[in-house]
């Protein structure tokens, strides 16, 4: 579940957002996916592009934002050595 959201920059008017989770698998340099179910029934997938460890809070950054209170199932990518 996300538990809050802020803005990171807006450059340009493109806007990028943190998300920050209940629970999280995400480490410092993670990629992946986050999907949730909207409202409406639509199924939404949203690119993690990174991560932001902060204050022991790891913060995951997205360019499209999801509200607080929404719940989400999170896919880590794997990473290649």
């Amino acid at each position: 579940m996300i538990v809050d959201i802020r803005e990171e920059r807006r450059v340009s008017g493109k806007q990028r957002w943190q998300l920050l989770l209940k629970e999280t698998k995400f480490a410092a340099g993670d990629t992946g996916v986050l999907e949730a179910v909207a409202r409406s029934g639509a199924r939404l997938s949203v690119p993690v592009l990174g991560t932001l460890e902060e204050s022991g809070e790891m913060w995951l950054q997205v360019e499209k934002p999801l509200m607080a209170g929404t719940e989400v199932t999170a896919w880590v990518e794997a990473k290649v050595d």
